[in-house]
């Protein structure tokens, strides 16, 4: 059987002289996928098989994910990886909570409102602060934010793709 493949990161620079990558980070949980002693895969274009790598050391720094990796001592090694991409197996994700979910599970479902009509798909997951924001794409309109709150988002069912939201006065621009 074939692995399957999550991408959980870009690898877009170094940072500092002692082998520190500078990753812009795709995954839910950084603090959990990136923690030291995690296994993350690197994929080269270009090259086959990835490089298997263990998480040495990771900070945050702006907008970035600083990693070290235990397979990688130096500056020159760090170069190499240059844009390439992180990944995890998709069977080592990990179990999460009762109306817990993974971004790869909400992107990509069918939004409907509380008459059952179809308002978009979900296409993005904002994550600014307090709580999650849905990027619904709608057919020639403009795309609709919905934050994931109790009050909006009703019911999620992962297995048919679909999520039922309540339409809040003012929450979709027709």
């Amino acid at each position: 059987m074939e692995r399957e493949w999550l991408n959980v990161g870009k690898i877009v620079n170094t940072h500092g002289v002692r082998g520190e990558v500078r990753v812009v980070s795709k995954t839910d949980f950084p603090e959990e996928r990136y923690k030291k002693g995690s296994l993350l895969y690197i994929f080269k274009q270009g090259q086959g098989e990835p490089l298997k790598v263990t998480v040495a050391s990771h900070r945050q720094h702006k907008q970035f994910d600083l990693l070290t990796f235990e397979e990688i001592s130096s500056l020159n090694e760090a170069e190499q990886l240059k844009e390439s991409i992180l990944k995890v197996e998709k069977e080592h994700l990990g179990s999460l909570g009762e109306g817990e979910f993974y971004f790869h599970q909400i992107i990509g479902c069918e939004v409907y409102d509380e008459e059952d009509q179809l308002v978009g798909q979900i296409k993005e997951i904002l994550t600014p602060g307090a709580n999650d924001v849905w990027v619904v794409g709608r057919k020639g309109k403009k795309d609709a934010l919905i934050p994931y709150i109790p009050s909006v988002v009703k019911k999620i069912d992962i297995s048919s793709k679909t999520v039922h939201i309540e339409v809040m006065e003012g929450l979709i621009d027709e």
